[in-house]
């Protein structure tokens, strides 16, 4: 995989993309869309077109730096990220290659970050780092669990001081208590769990030694009542394309998909991982 092949796959997916999103009579466009996403891109894709009546908002593209790790001639599934605005704001996005090159991940830069020095090589090629490194504080493989685990269960929690603290972490800990306590008093019974589930997970070493992950996590919340069945759950504005009620009598179920990336530092220079950048979007609902 060259530079220019990996700047010809980013303009060739990004623009096919952008023309399926345009408002059209097209038989099979979310199909079609389909075809070009993998990961937690692909449930994020059919949200964005059933939430919007199968025209959802297109993208403005600028021009990429790109992070093309060297593979092997053997390597079945190789992969690329690359930095480019999306709509004016820096995005992380990731393809990945099965039978054909796909978006895999796309994170927009939380305000304030930037994204570390990506370690490049004399002939401007990256680095992957391995799911299992131990070079890292938090090795790729283990990369979503540990943060599935501070949105859970936030700073005091076992993993707690491994992921810096923030609105993508220890905040949404807090946010699931509150709405469990608040869930409890109005009659009702909350829980929200984070998975990493079976997700791709991405790693390009930075040049401190450290390493940039990107992965996907599953956000999934449940509401059920507990008291007598007038006690109606409101169905949120966000999961009215996926549930036309406007309350449910007995159990509500949220599915997002959020993608990340995150600084993991070098064993070397330990510190908690920090967050840089974030995309998500509910993905499934479902109650009665």
């Amino acid at each position: 995989m060259t530079l220019d092949e990996a700047a010809e796959v980013f303009s060739t997916v990004t623009v096919t993309s952008d023309t399926l999103r345009a408002e059209s009579d097209l038989h099979g466009r979310l199909e079609l869309a389909l075809n070009l996403t993998t990961g937690g891109q692909t449930p994020l894709t059919v949200a964005a077109y059933l939430a919007h009546d199968y025209a959802p908002p297109r993208y403005r593209w600028g021009p990429p730096t790109l992070f093309v790790p060297r593979f092997g001639q053997g390597e079945r599934s190789p992969w690329f990220s690359a930095l480019a605005t999306r709509d004016g704001t820096p995005t992380l996005v990731t393809f990945a290659k099965g039978d054909r090159w796909r978006i895999s991940s796309a994170a927009r830069l939380v305000p304030g970050e930037k994204l570390p020095e990506i370690q490049l090589d004399a002939d401007g090629y990256a680095t992957a780092v391995a799911p299992d490194d131990k070079s890292v504080t938090i090795s790729p493989q283990f990369m979503g669990p540990v943060h599935a685990s501070v949105a859970e269960t936030g700073s005091s929690g076992v993993t707690g001081g491994l992921v810096a603290a923030g609105p993508h972490t220890t905040e949404v800990a807090e946010q699931i208590a509150d709405l469990r306590e608040q869930a409890k008093s109005d009659g009702f019974s909350y829980d929200s769990i984070f998975s990493a589930d079976n997700y791709p997970v991405y790693a390009l070493r930075t040049e401190d030694g450290g390493a940039l992950i990107q992965y996907s996590l599953t956000r999934t919340t449940t509401t059920t009542t507990k008291t007598a069945e007038d006690d109606y759950i409101p169905v949120p504005e966000s999961a009215r394309w996926a549930i036309s009620s406007q309350v449910l009598r007995r159990t509500m179920k949220l599915t997002e998909t959020h993608q990340y990336a995150t600084v993991v530092p070098s064993l070397k220079s330990p510190a908690p991982a920090a967050v840089i950048a974030y995309d998500g979007a509910l993905t499934r609902a479902s109650g009665q």
